[in-house]
């Protein structure tokens, strides 16, 4: 009798012991599901392909810097730099579509070219021809009306001539 009491006491405290585990797996599911972070899906980006051309001929330039600048308001929320390809060309996919990127663009011999551009598409596909640069601008030179201050629309300032100033006391020499 002893035997059989045994028995049924092992097989009772097994299955005791496996309806215990199951309980016990399933709060633990429920209980992962209710702790950490919820998934959020990121944002969905666009695909922005810059070509940098020379201005002149328009052959594309190689290993010109396209920095693209994220912009929240106005602040600056980081940069990422990318190099031109042999065909004058880079691809970035990873900016959230309704966000603004300033747009840099630095390459040697040329000017530094800068615009802000609004990505509401997700393909964007931008076209930039670098100058060379221009002669330095200087005041004591006289400029066409039109192109005051490097600025094709900006109207030309008064000229202003300085008052003739006669010494009141003879200089020494």
């Amino acid at each position: 009798m002893n035997v059989m009491l045994r028995r049924s006491l092992i097989c009772c405290s097994v299955f005791v012991a496996a309806f215990g585990l199951i309980v016990s797996s399933l709060s633990a599911q429920q209980e992962t599901s209710k702790r950490g972070r919820k998934y959020k899906a990121p944002p969905p980006t666009a695909r922005i392909e810059v070509t940098v051309l020379r201005d002149v001929n328009g052959k594309p330039i190689e290993n010109a810097a396209v920095v693209f600048h994220a912009m929240v308001g106005e602040k600056d929320t980081g940069n990422m730099e990318l190099k031109t390809n042999e065909d004058g060309k880079t691809i970035i996919d990873v900016m959230p579509i309704g966000d603004t990127v300033r747009l840099q663009v630095i390459a040697k011999g040329f000017q530094t070219f800068g615009e802000d551009y609004k990505i509401d598409k997700p393909e964007l596909a931008i076209e930039i021809r670098m100058k060379r640069p221009g002669e330095q601008y200087s005041i004591y030179k006289s400029h066409p009306e039109q192109s005051v201050g490097g600025k094709a629309d900006a109207p030309a300032p008064a000229p202003s001539t300085p008052p003739a100033v006669q010494p009141s006391q003879p200089q020494p020499k």
